[in-house]
This record gives structure tokens, C-alpha cells and sequence, in this order.
């Protein structure tokens, strides 16, 4: 009979509490289904004390992750700790050091140092598998590493943060501004008392950077991804972009030109009514992916939870239970290439623009006129002078044709010096699908 699979489960918090959970529950299944029982012979956490929800009594306890990562008494380190460096790093590195499979839900562990671990994984011939570090429920590693393997993807993109998504339709649902929605969502949990990480556009940064590398076959590279938040986005933005038959997203998009060169953005975007992405809303993610033979596929889920992430790591686990493992970036890591980036300054697109002009006959041609001693073309304009400020100030929004990114800063620079201009221009970018 073939021996047992040994876990050591390193981090017992809510996915780590969910990972014993369900191997507890579907113990008997999981074994049938991989050919071996699996097994937790080892925990680190910080309490020995506290009810875990499931029967942790045969485990060894480990007070330090990187001893628990090295001991003979488990196959497998599942790391549940976080964060890109400091234990986690230490505790993954000493496991692949010592043959061990990995298995992990560390985004800004892979993203910062997915290179190095990769080589050291393939050096031991051990597995380095991070479904649940993107996209939580959404199996979007194992779709990138195996099912769409024979289509050359050209364009990677998605909702890839729940809680600017839920922070975003809120606002869109209800009419609040940012930091009112922002707050609630603290208080129901969606959201971190820090909140910068998600907020900022980092966390989405982390799981771009991953599928950027899957997608193209280059080493991770978090260094080059353009990241900007959505705390500039307010609720007349949102109303505005709906009058346009647009919402707002934060969207992590990673593309390939046609010289191979790989542009990743994270930032606030106004996709189209009829996009698919536009329609997923709350703590939902979304991933987007064109493929060269399969066209566009989407895959939409839970992106974080108890349930739906544990449910990504033990898929994980089960992989190596059957003794299946691939490189962790599909290709062996001394084939990937380093990627040639693109700039952001030589992004090009259409732009949604929000200004406060001065209330006055031949405001709006100066303003105008300012846009084109800077190349930018308008598409549409509008002015709304009924819901202006003090009698003095009116916002008008505008839509630009296609524009570089270079460009549309020129032209930023000449509005905020603009004496019928106060406060500063209000810029998102357009992406259509």
C-alpha cells in the first residue's frame, strides 16, 4: 500500500484552519481520488491552545516554521504564514533545500522571489504550487498551466482584488463616496484596518505580476508592473462613467505587443457596459485571458475566504498526492526569458478626464484649447452646471480619442495651471473588454 502523503501546515489562521478542515472531512474521498490517504503529521502556528475546528491531536507541534519546514516527518510544507519575506521565505526555502514539495497561497512570496524558488524547486525535483496565491477559488494556475497550454496568450487581465471590487460596486449601489464605503467594508470584514495594501493596487500588482510570467513565459518581474489605486475615485466619477455606459474597476492587465515587449498595469479603468468584466460585482474576482486558438476565456469566482482558498491549496496538495508536478511557470525556469518591458509612458489609450472649470462664457474653449496645445483629441464632452460649487465652478468630464500616456501628462501639467481649472484634474483610463 502506498504510504500516506505527510503535510506540515505551517499558519493556522482562517485558510490554514480551512485546509485542516477539509482534509479532515473529505479525508476518505481525497485519498480515493489520489491514490494515497494525505495526512497532517505537522503544525506551526502561535497558540497550541486555541479550538482549530478540527482534531489537530496527532500533529507535531513546531514553534518555528523553518524546523518544521526541514524535519523528516512530513512530504510536504504548506506555507500559510505570509508575507515576502522574513519566516515564510526562510521556512519555503529550507523546504525546497530539503527535496520537499511546497505548496503555498504567498502572492507577494511568489511575486518577489517566484524566480529563485523555482530554480531551487526544479533543482530538488520538488513541486512549487501557489494556486490559491490568485484568485483564490478560481483555478486560474492550473487553467494558464495546463489547459490553455497550446494557445500563445496575448493578453492577460482581471478583477483580481475582492476588496476594491466591493468597494467599487458599493459605491456605484449606494451613492457614498470612497472613505464611506471604505469604512464599512472594514467593519464587515472586506477590508484590512490597513487597507493600503489593497486599496493601493499592490495586492493585485503581486497576482499580475504571477499570471504575467504564465501567460508569456518570462521570470516574475513585480518590479515593472505600474500600480495605482482607487482612492482618487469618487462617487461622481462612477455616476459620470455610467452616463458614458461605462463602470469603474481596478483592473490588473498584462499584454504582449507584437515585438514581444510585455506592458503590466494595475489602476482604475472604465470598461464598457457589454465587457464581461463589468458585470462581476461585490468580493467576486475575475480573471480574463485571449488565447491565439481558444479566443477570450473568463473565469469568475470567490477570491478569497476560507473555503474558496482552501479549496485552491488542497487542490494543491492533491496534485502532489497523485504525483503530479510541472515548473512552476510552465517551463523549466532556465527557459524563461527576462522580459522586455514597456514603460507606462508609452501606454496608449482613450481617457475618461474630470475637471472643475471656472463658471463663465468661454471657459470651456480655453479649456479646450488647452488640450490641444497638448495633442489630446476629445471624443465627448460633458458639462453639468447643475451640479456645480458655490456658484463659480462647474465639472465637466471628457472622453479623449486614443492618446499616449506621455501626452496626456503634457496635458494634465498645462490644465493644472490653467486659471479657469481648480483643484486637480480627476484622469481614469479606458479599457473597453
Amino acid at each position: 500500500m502506498t504510504s500516506p502523503l505527510r503535510i506540515g501546515l505551517a499558519g493556522l489562521g482562517t485558510v490554514g484552519g480551512g485546509v485542516g478542515k477539509q482534509l479532515e472531512s473529505e479525508g476518505a474521498r481525497l485519498a480515493a481520488v489520489s491514490g494515497r490517504a494525505i495526512e497532517i503529521t505537522a503544525i506551526c502556528a502561535r497558540d497550541r491552545s486555541k479550538d482549530r475546528g478540527f482534531d489537530i491531536s496527532g500533529a507535531k507541534w513546531f514553534d518555528d516554521p523553518v524546523e518544521m519546514a526541514k524535519s523528516d516527518d512530513i512530504d510536504v510544507f504548506v506555507e500559510l504564514v505570509g508575507g515576502s519575506d522574513g519566516s515564510a521565505k526562510s521556512a519555503v526555502e529550507a523546504a525546497l533545500s530539503a527535496g520537499k514539495h511546497v505548496v503555498t497561497a504567498n502572492k507577494a512570496l511568489v511575486a518577489h522571489h517566484g524566480a529563485a524558488l523555482a530554480a531551487m524547486a526544479e533543482k530538488g525535483n520538488a513541486a512549487l504550487n501557489y494556486e490559491a496565491a490568485v484568485a483564490g477559488g478560481i483555478p486560474i494556475i492550473k487553467a494558464m498551466r495546463e489547459g490553455l497550454i497550446a494557445n500563445k496568450i496575448t493578453q492577460v487581465s482581471g478583477i483580481l482584488n475582492g476588496t476594491c471590487n466591493y468597494i467599487l460596486t458599493e459605491m456605484e449601489e449606494t451613492g457614498a463616496d470612497f472613505a464611506d464605503v471604505l469604512s464599512d467594508a472594514q467593519k464587515l470584514g472586506y477590508a484590512e484596518a490597513d487597507p493600503s495594501f489593497d486599496v493601493g493596487g499592490t495586492d493585485a500588482a503581486h497576482k499580475l505580476a504571477i499570471l504575467s510570467s504564465l501567460a508569456f513565459g518570462t521570470e516574475v518581474d513585480f518590479s515593472s508592473v505600474y500600480v495605482e489605486g482607487i482612492e482618487a475615485v469618487t462617487a461622481a466619477d462612477i455616476r459620470f462613467a455610467a452616463e458614458f455606459g461605462y463602470r469603474i474597476k481596478l483592473l490588473g492587465t498584462a499584454v504582449r505587443n507584437e515585438q514581444g515587449a510585455i506592458e503590466q498595469r494595475v489602476h482604475p479603468a472604465l470598461v464598457a457596459h457589454s465587457a464581461p468584466l463589468a458585470s462581476v460585482s461585490g468580493v467576486t474576482n475575475a480573471v480574463s485571458v485571449d488565447g491565439g486558438y481558444v479566443g477570450n476565456v473568463v473565469l469568475t469566482g470567490p477570491g478569497a475566504g476560507e473555503g474558496p482558498t482552501a479549496s485552491a491549496v488542497v487542490a494543491d496538495i492533491v496534485d502532489i498526492a497523485r504525483g503530479i508536478t510541472f515548473p512552476p511557470f510552465i517551463l523549466p525556469q532556465s527557459q524563461l526569458s527576462a522580459a522586455e518591458t514597456v514603460d507606462m509612458s508609452d501606454y496608449s489609450g482613450a481617457y475618461y478626464l474630470r475637471l472643475e472649470a471656472a463658471d463663465r462664457a468661454g471657459s470651456m474653449a480655453e479649456v479646450t484649447k488647452a488640450l490641444a496645445a497638448a495633442d489630446v483629441s476629445i471624443e465627448r464632452i460633458m458639462q453639468r452646471p447643475d451640479q456645480g460649487r458655490d456658484g463659480k465652478w462647474l465639472p465637466v468630464v471628457l472622453i479623449t480619442h486614443e492618446t499616449h500616456e506621455a501626452t496626456m501628462r503634457r496635458a494634465l501639467g498645462l490644465l493644472s495651471e490653467h486659471a479657469d481649472v481648480v483643484s486637480t484634474p480627476v484622469v481614469i483610463r479606458i479599457q473597453g473588454s
